[in-house]
């Protein structure tokens, strides 16, 4: 038997499995409705009776949190079987059922007063010997109607607007719910009244930390746009964005260019294979630079950039663009509507460079389609606007191309034509090939999902949001089928069936009731209590596990103490709140010290998160000094054995293990393989001595930090037909494990940070100086907008504070970004160090 984990992530969360609470259903045998397309509200429900996990043992803060979540999902579906129990045989009103106005109601002719009378009087023996309530709900599933969506699939696009931080996003964004007639006034960034950026953090500091979806119309298309973070530590947000969208506006500065996040955004959206159109953003700015830019993306991305549009003008003297495709001219002027711009003739000026772009535009979309290349090679002008369009859009649909749009959103010049951009190169959920998952019962076996109203119900969640007055928010990707509120769904990641209270179509923090959600739409939904990210949502009758989100292992860590017991309770909530809403946010509690111990993404990432348990959920705590998150790995297989043997007077216990421990590559996680044949320890046992194995790792044993990376095989071992137990297994597991780690020449990991500087020329020599004092490496260093970019990885723990010092080598006048790119062994001479003050932290402590 073989068992591996994805990633070293994973081991924390192994040790305290969820306490599963036993769901009755509530179903009679019968009274299954077949599955509809649209699921239908008030669905019948019942689940898998679970099993609850055994063991006394004191609860740690995360196991507590994991309690308090099953707990406040049992009391939600108590509330829900209650309000059916006592709503059964009558009619309820719900907020979205407004009764009709005086002038929409119809009196019925007497024609149809007759046809109802005599359809009432008919007498029919099946339905009349059923009980009433069962007549009841008969005849509504008779006369309900079935919801249909007006949206045409083709006429829909999920967009996400992705880049490095400070390329204008938001502020884009923002230009685009104006033009699209979404919004009546423009909320600027700097001004803390951005629409999209909500949080009272995103306000007070300028930036994007959570995304925020919402929906706008141009022209006739539907567009779903989710704006992403651009700071690293936040990268979580657009990993799950990327996962549920189906095109991407890349947003690049006219004078940055490819920088150190956007080149991760971009990893990130080719993961998913998701289309992209870019959008070269601060044209108006001093030493912008389309021309470059574009180079630049295309040998440091490795894109293939078929231009659009080109500049008219540049910095202050930017005043438009020149369309390729009519070859006309728009100039924009400075007034805020919709039509802020003219169409005229290309200045003579430019003529020369356009016909040039043009040709090259005409060249790059023939090179992805045979029959445009034949025309071409015959007669290029012959080729029609509409062909080239046709055959841009395949390209950008298939990431052959990757067609370039310029502007300056602030100024507002250039939305338009990129929202004319989206609506005709991104793809409609119906332009993709369809999403596969797989059979719960069956891994092995591939579910194909395509996008239509009449499949049945498949949806990923991909966020979860705390709301203060609708709580628990799920956002949600549907692939195919359709939804009603108040109808049950089946978490097939959980095995759950629960209720949808309410469907909820967003606009950032505002909330908007919807009756029924479709295929290929973005919605929110109140009253699942116990999905998270990267749960699959499906038809009870249809089960199917769409692919979850993968995100990066947390590498900054603080420690946070609350003032007393009233407090601490109110900490455990919160945890709770946030540990669901960020994949990247980790709780964990030091057995020996019982401290609590808060892992994110970086430093600015848990200031947020601490900032927000203070003041937004009011919680008196104390918060250490960030500290590296370090890891353990080894570098050599050893052999170890342990006997577990412990007399009480009564039943004792007994346990006896055998096990190999070797090291993995890097990032391999861990990988637990029995070997165990003929009966020498039970088959039953063996999942106890998995989880003893993975609590000793998670406890570690060379520096008392997290062990990564290794192999551990189940060689051997015996049992007591009395005394042997799973609790038994599980200490015998544990003590060989911190047993044998040791021998194995164990090593300390330390995170490794890519550190990218833009600064003056006569800053640099300081400043690479700076950085190899820090024990990091200069990879390379170039020039860009008349400025030095100095690309270097350095060790996390050398970088903490490295802000003040950077702002003060450069006199404020460079910029700096730094974000996580794998584990590397800390130097022997460092690592006895740290371990030495692991040692004394934790006997201090203890």
């Amino acid at each position: 038997m073989e068992r591996r984990l994805a990633g070293e992530d994973k081991i924390e969360n192994e040790i305290e499995p969820r306490k599963k609470q036993e769901v009755v259903s509530t179903q009679k045998e019968g009274e299954q409705q077949p599955a509809r397309p649209c699921l239908p509200a008030r669905q019948a429900v019942g689940g898998p009776v679970q099993e609850e996990t055994e063991g006394e043992e004191s609860l740690s803060v995360e196991a507590e949190i994991e309690v308090k979540a099953a707990e406040a999902g049992e009391q939600a579906e108590e509330i829900q079987e209650t309000a059916e129990q006592q709503g059964e045989g009558r009619q309820v009103k719900t907020k979205e059922e407004e009764p009709l106005k005086e002038n929409e109601r119809k009196e019925p002719s007497g024609a149809e007063e007759q046809e109802v009378k005599a359809s009432q009087e008919k007498v029919n023996p099946v339905r009349d010997n059923l009980p009433l309530e069962k007549r009841l709900i008969s005849n509504v599933e008779k006369i309900k109607p079935v919801l249909k969506s007006s949206v045409d699939l083709s006429k829909v696009r999920n967009i996400g607007i992705i880049a490095h931080i400070d390329a204008g996003k938001t502020t884009l964004t923002e230009r685009i719910l104006f033009y699209t007639g979404k919004s009546h006034k423009i909320g600027e960034v700097h001004e803390g009244e951005a629409v999209m950026d909500w949080m009272k953090q995103e306000q007070e500091r300028g930036i994007t930390i959570t995304a925020a979806a919402t929906t706008c119309n141009w022209n006739d298309i539907r567009i779903n746009i989710i704006d992403t973070p651009g700071h690293v530590d936040f990268t979580a947000e657009v990993e799950r964005s990327l996962r549920v969208l189906d095109g991407a506006v890349a947003v690049f500065c006219a004078v940055g260019g490819v920088e150190a996040q956007s080149e991760t955004v971009w990893r990130q959206s080719n993961k998913y294979n998701v289309p992209k159109i870019t959008f070269i953003n601060k044209m108006d700015r001093m030493g912008a630079d389309f021309y470059r830019v574009v180079k630049n993306i295309e040998v440091r991305l490795k894109a293939n950039v078929v231009a659009l549009e080109i500049p008219i003008g540049a910095e202050a003297d930017f005043r438009g663009v020149i369309d390729l495709m009519e070859m006309k001219a728009y100039i924009y002027n400075d007034e805020l509507k919709k039509e802020n711009f003219s169409i005229e003739d290309i200045p003579a000026d430019y003529l020369e460079t356009a016909r040039k772009w043009r040709h090259v535009m005409v060249e790059k979309a023939a090179a992805v389609d045979e029959n445009l290349m034949e025309k071409y090679l015959k007669d290029e002008d012959s080729i029609t606007i509409d062909e080239l369009r046709g055959v841009i859009r395949k390209g950008t649909i298939a990431n052959k191309l990757l067609p370039a749009l310029c502007g300056a959103a602030l100024k507002n010049k250039g939305v338009q034509s990129l929202l004319d951009a989206v609506n005709l190169y991104l793809p409609s959920p119906v332009d993709l090939p369809p999403v596969e998952g797989t059979d719960p019962k069956n891994p092995q076996s591939v579910i194909r999902v395509t996008p239509s109203f009449d499949e049945p119900f498949a949806a990923l969640a991909f966020k979860v949001q705390t709301d203060l007055h609708a709580g628990k928010l799920i956002y949600f990707r549907v692939y195919s089928g359709c939804l009603e509120a108040g109808s049950y769904v089946l978490n097939a990641s959980k095995d759950k069936k629960e209720r949808v209270g309410r469907i909820l179509q967003m606009h950032a923090n505002q909330k908007e009731n919807r009756k029924a959600i479709y295929a290929g739409d973005i919605g929110a939904a109140v009253g699942l209590a116990y999905t998270v990210t990267g749960d699959t949502l499906c038809d009870p009758d249809r089960p199917i596990i769409l692919e979850s989100i993968e995100f990066p292992v947390p590498v900054v860590s603080i420690s946070i103490k609350p003032h007393n017991r009233t407090e601490q309770d109110k900490l455990s909530n919160v945890l709770i709140k946030l540990s669901e809403e960020d994949p990247t946010f980790t709780v964990k509690t030091d057995e020996d010290t019982k401290e609590i111990i808060l892992s994110g993404m970086g430093e600015l990432h848990l200031e947020i998160i601490t900032e927000r348990i203070k003041n937004e959920f009011n919680v008196a705590a104390d918060v250490g000094q960030p500290k590296v998150s370090y890891k353990e790995t080894m570098l050599e297989a050893v052999t170890g054995e342990y006997k577990h043997v412990k007399q009480t007077g009564g039943r004792g216990q007994y346990g006896h293990v055998v096990m190999e421990i070797s090291p993995l590559a890097r990032t391999q996680g861990f990988i637990f393989e029995s070997k165990i044949k003929g009966g020498k320890i039970p088959q039953n046992f063996i999942p106890s001595i998995e989880k003893g194995v993975i609590e000793a790792m998670r406890r570690g044993v060379y520096a008392y930090c997290p062990v990564v990376d290794v192999k551990v095989t189940l060689l051997d071992g015996s049992y007591h037909e009395v005394d042997s137990s799973d609790i038994a297994f599980r200490q015998a597991a544990i003590n060989c494990f911190k047993e044998t780690f040791p021998k194995g020449n164990p090593v300390l990991l330390e995170p490794y940070m890519f550190v990218e500087v833009m600064a003056p020329e006569e800053y640099v020599s300081n400043i690479v100086g700076n950085i190899c004092q820090r024990r990091g490496q200069i990879l390379n260093i170039d020039t860009k907008a008349g400025e030095k970019i100095i690309s270097a990885e350095a060790p996390l723990s050398e970088m903490f504070g490295y802000s003040q010092v950077f702002r003060s080598l450069s006199s404020g006048r460079a910029t700096f970004s730094m974000e996580f790119k794998r584990y590397e062994q800390v130097p022997s001479g460092i690592a006895v160090k740290v371990v030495e003050e692991k040692k004394k932290e934790k006997e201090s402590k203890s």
